[in-house]
């Protein structure tokens, strides 16, 4: 296997800039230049993009500035002892010891098990002073090769652990799945009342999986030997994961979630009493950790693991022990959001190239097939090898792209139908785990049904979720308890959520799409200016929900004429949908570090969706940070709306944004007054973000693994992830 570091990467006591990003850039050129990158500039971006969400700075003047990145063609390291210092947000000043861990997008198993043993190094006193005291390239070299080494694991160690080494003060292995730590001689903290040895669990995660998942691992096994405690460590990073036994986990007094991520298979630790926190704490602070875990231990008021029969035996957390209200909000959001983002991907960008090959007119409806569009007529009777003659329509497409893009377009409204079920589904998941699944799809698909949209299924996830949760607490006789999640969940929550949203919900919102309407009619025809940026506001409202519906079906309704007010006021609507995802998809250019690695990915396939008028493609920024989001889009909407309707420009298509260009009077016009409502709408997002935004450590670390995200919308090409 090819080495992870040579001399060439290597810079002793070098002055490489005032800060960090000349740090790493300069790192960077140090693995282009040993051809191990294709460009310095891709890495450098990427590694800043990761160290935006968080600092890479640890205790005791080290930093490891690292990313999965694209621009990688071998997994590397490159090496600095700077002097001076330079800041990397470590809590007890700048590093002169700097590791940049380049590792391919898609690393090979080898190469980041040997990455993960540098991570874990780290945390060794004796292996930190060696650095220093290195005085050439090459012996920098030998020590870290040193380290990284697989070394054969104890023959006494059990199958799957590694047993963890006293050198140090922490475990040495590299790439065990998980590790056990035993003290030589307890201390008091570390026995129970009845004299046994108290037990730990613990779960370390990050997205990339390539340093923290490792070193928080190793700092909590550090502590539990320091206080007496057997701590068992799953790691769940990427060497793989050995899973702990249930008999370690049955006899575990506490368990300690050090994650930035989902933590996989929960459902195994239900009822123990849990402590969590993000990676970086653990590294931080594990003795504090371990503290609180053998204090939860011991409280009988203790937040518990959520799920199973187990979980609803056990007492229910203090007040003080869970997250606050808007904490788990975010969580409930961004976890429906995650599961989300590939349905809007997908079928917005389906529906795109479904204008681009078919024409404008692909989505309209048939009038000599009932109930079909043109697009699913054109789909069902024809194949590749029988093309006929499209009707002579203008703006409809034939013969082999019109067919072509009659199939895409079919195949992005299904995906679009996905949208809000599984965003209610997910939500649901987020509040009972598994059983709120089956209930959170049905009340999204029936929110759909009604005509609540994603503002439905938001809500409707949410009573989903809580039913679901409140039915799978119910204790059961004994013969039947095999039914509750099969049969009992899924039946009385999706009858509870969705009736609800049948009966109680859908018609409020049915009366507020009438009154809606017939208050837009009232206003044609009074004041241009005002019409554009009431259907401006509606269009950015609530996205593709009830409100931008109503606006957009009382545009529709007008097409039928061949000039005048109504084609101003198609041509205003779809202006003014377009506005969101742009803004969004700029401001994330502008200010990156605002948002998540998955959102700046979000923001790249944005642009596309905001040019082809799929509004959709800011929902995911808007669940997320509703109230930052929401306001700042109709910000920007009702400046585009204004301009579109006092300039009269007129659209005569009912959809494709920027692809039916021919069917739009003015164009030019009509795309700056977009692009000027998309820098009104990114410019306010940006402030109102930049105002009292939450700290990264306030994220809550279980909302949802992002990284499964990116991969389903395969958006991505690179993961500067939070680790």
């Amino acid at each position: 296997m090819p080495e992870l570091i040579t001399p060439e990467l290597v810079a002793l006591d070098a002055d490489l800039g005032v800060d960090k990003n000349a740090v790493v850039h300069r790192l960077a050129g140090l693995v282009a230049g040993a051809g191990r990158a294709t460009t310095a500039d891709a890495l450098h971006g990427d590694a800043m993009a990761r160290e935006a969400q968080a600092a890479t700075g640890l205790p005791g003047g080290i930093a490891i500035p690292h990313c999965r990145s694209g621009a990688v063609t071998q997994a590397s390291l490159a090496f600095a002892r700077l002097s001076p210092k330079v800041d990397f947000g470590a809590p007890d000043g700048p590093a002169d010891l700097v590791f940049l861990i380049a590792a391919p997008e898609h690393g090979d198993a080898d190469h980041l098990t040997l990455l993960t043993a540098l991570a874990r190094a780290l945390v060794r006193p004796d292996f930190v002073a060696s650095l220093r005291a290195a005085s050439s390239a090459d012996e920098v070299v030998a020590l870290v090769q040193e380290v990284v080494s697989p070394a054969p694991a104890p023959a006494t160690a059990a199958a799957g652990t590694s047993s963890a080494s006293t050198a140090g003060g922490t475990s040495s292995a590299a790439a065990a799945g998980t590790s056990s730590a035993t003290a030589t001689a307890p201390a008091a903290a570390g026995s129970a009342a009845d004299g046994r040895k108290r037990s730990l669990v613990v779960v370390s995660a990050c997205p990339t999986g390539i340093a923290h998942t490792y070193m928080a691992a190793d700092k909590l096994t550090a502590a539990g030997q320091a206080a007496g405690v057997d701590v068992h460590v799953e790691t769940q990073g990427s060497s793989g994961s050995t899973p702990l036994s249930a008999d370690v986990i049955r006899g575990a007094d506490a368990v300690i979630f050090a994650v930035d991520v989902g933590v996989k298979d929960r459902d195994r630790f239900a009822g123990k009493p849990l402590v969590q926190s993000g990676t970086k704490r653990a590294i931080n602070e594990p003795d504090a950790m371990v503290r609180e875990a053998l204090a939860a231990a011991d409280d009988p008021n203790a937040r518990r693991v959520p799920g199973g029969a187990a979980a609803a035996e056990a007492p229910a957390a203090a007040a003080g022990s869970r997250p606050g209200t808007a904490t788990e909000i975010r969580r409930w959001l961004l976890t429906g959001v995650s599961y989300m983002i590939p349905f809007v991907a997908a079928g917005g960008l389906l529906i795109a190239l479904g204008f681009l090959f078919g024409g404008y007119q692909i989505v309209n409806s048939n009038p000599d097939v009932e109930g079909q569009s043109y697009a699913l007529s054109w789909a069902l009777n024809n194949t590749f090898f029988n093309l006929p003659s499209a009707p002579g329509i203008e703006g409809l497409n034939d013969g082999f792209w019109g067919y072509l893009g009659a199939v895409c377009t079919v195949l992005g409204q299904a995906a679009f139908g996905f949208l809000v079920p599984a965003l209610a589904g997910y939500i649901a998941y987020a509040i009972a785990d598994r059983p709120g699944i089956v209930p959170g799809f049905v009340v999204g698909a029936v929110s759909v049904t009604v005509g609540a949209g994603f503002i439905g299924g938001l809500v409707g996830g949410i009573i989903a979720g809580f039913a679901a949760l409140w039915i799978s607490r119910w204790k059961l006789p004994t013969g039947v308890r095999g039914l509750q999640p099969v049969v009992i969940i899924p039946l009385l929550a999706t009858l509870i959520s969705s009736g609800l949203m049948a009966v109680v919900l859908g018609r409020p919102l049915a009366a507020a799409l009438t009154g809606l309407g017939n208050w837009l009619n009232g206003l044609t025809g009074t004041s241009a200016i005002l019409l554009g940026i009431i259907l401006g506001l509606m269009m950015c409202f609530d996205l593709g929900g009830p409100v931008n519906k109503a606006a957009y079906v009382f545009a529709t309704t007008g097409l039928a004429a061949g000039s005048g007010a109504p084609l101003v006021i198609m041509a205003t609507v779809m202006a003014a949908g377009m506005v969101p995802p742009l803004a969004m998809a700029l401001s994330t250019v502008i200010r990156p570090k605002l948002y998540t690695p998955a959102e700046r990915d979000n923001g790249k396939a944005a642009w596309l969706l905001g040019l082809s008028f799929i509004s959709e493609g800011a929902i995911p920024f808007a669940a997320a940070d509703p109230l930052r989001v929401i306001p700042s889009m109709m910000l920007g909407g009702a400046t585009t709306g204004a301009i579109v309707a006092a300039s009269g420009i007129e659209l005569r298509a009912p959809h494709g944004g920027v692809f039916v260009f021919f069917a739009i009077s003015n164009f030019l016009l009509f795309l700056l007054a977009i692009a000027i409502g998309m820098v009104v709408g990114a410019l306010a997002v940006t402030v109102a973000k930049s105002i009292s935004r939450p700290k990264a450590e306030d994220v809550p670390e279980d909302a949802v693994d992002l990284e499964h995200a990116h991969a389903a919308t395969g958006v991505h090409t690179a993961r500067p992830v939070t680790t």
